[in-house]
């Protein structure tokens, strides 16, 4: 089945895509949204230009456009975007936030394709968990929750910041994965990447109780075993 990727960079939708490559699904096209307000409801905002190198890496087209970021409104983008393309199926990462599902259940069903979601309701912890055992390399880039400081950013996802995670989630209530908007990632690399991310300048932008990290410059380097 021919299918499109909606990628934002982050860990669930990189992992989407791995598991769909690896059921065999053609991976035709990688759908990213570019919001244009950073409180948008549907789409990743801090560092989703950067998808332009993971489709790179990855070596699969990307088809890309921007939106108001307007509550609804985006979703419209979204179907305007997904019906010009040849596929039968759209993907998403999608692990527990029932707003961003249903509508793009919703969408798929107007254009007649199969809604695949590999993630959805699966065990928050067996996730992190996956993507440490499948050695994914990524790191934090917007934290939004209390208990989340600016140490956080571009902290790597690795075996203690699962357990901090964890200890977080009993004290504070947070998402160990961060599906209530908690915080964002960026996936730098990982095992199917035919090149990896490097990040060349980032600076913290916080305000109040959250931040992020932002990016202005990264590029793609040859992995070691690709040299």
């Amino acid at each position: 089945m021919g299918v499109a990727v909606l990628v934002t960079g982050g860990k669930d939708s990189v992992l989407a895509l791995h598991r769909v490559l690896n059921e065999g699904y053609e991976v035709k096209y990688l759908v990213s949204m570019i919001p244009l307000r950073a409180d948008s409801w549907m789409f990743h905002y801090p560092n989703i230009r950067l998808t332009g190198l993971l489709a790179e890496a990855v070596e699969i087209p990307l088809v890309k456009a921007e939106t108001s970021g307007v509550k609804e409104k985006e979703v419209e983008d979204l179907k305007r975007l997904i019906k010009k393309l040849d596929v039968e199926g759209v993907v998403s990462g999608a692990v527990a936030s029932k707003y961003q599902k249903t509508r793009i259940d919703k969408i798929c069903e107007q254009l007649k394709l199969n809604s695949i979601t590999p993630l959805w309701h699966k065990n928050p912890l067996g996730i992190l968990k996956e993507i440490l055992n499948l050695s994914f390399e990524v790191i934090i880039t917007g934290v939004y929750a209390y208990g989340l400081d600016r140490q956080w950013l571009g902290k790597k996802i690795d075996e203690d910041a699962v357990e901090a995670l964890i200890r977080l989630n009993k004290q504070y209530h947070i998402s160990i994965i961060g599906e209530g908007g908690e915080y964002e990632t960026l996936v730098l690399d990982a095992p199917f990447f035919k090149k990896k991310i490097k990040i060349v300048e980032a600076e913290i932008v916080w305000e109040n109780q959250g931040g992020y990290l932002s990016i202005t410059e990264a590029r793609l380097e040859n992995k070691p075993e690709c040299d």
